[in-house]
């Protein structure tokens, strides 16, 4: 008796692509916690412009790219930054805080 291999599959179908994480999400979600924690609007503008971007990207890709979520995020840190430092640069200027506490009477 003599084994026989049996025989090989019938060829694929052809497979799918994976869908890869949007680039520009990922790094408009990093500059949104960066501009919150440390850098302001140095971090915060350029995360809302890459925010909206991937976000366009992403709806055109028709399923091929992911990171919507991380792109939102992106976005919502960044207009959250940009509020707070603009809130914090009118708190500057009414109060005068950057101030010695000199006056010049003139």
């Amino acid at each position: 008796m003599s084994y026989t291999p049996p025989p090989p599959p019938p060829p694929g179908q052809g497979g799918y692509a994976v869908p890869q994480t949007n680039q520009k999400a990922l790094w408009s979600m990093i500059l949104g916690i960066l501009s919150l924690v440390c850098c302001g609007l140095l971090a915060g503008i350029p995360a809302l412009i890459l925010g909206n971007s991937a976000q366009k990207e992403i709806a055109a890709s028709g399923g091929m790219q992911t990171g919507e979520g991380m792109a939102k995020a992106g976005v919502i840190l960044g207009w959250i930054s940009v509020a707070l430092s603009v809130l914090g640069l009118i708190f500057v200027i009414t109060t005068g805080a950057l101030t010695n506490g000199t006056t010049t009477n003139l």
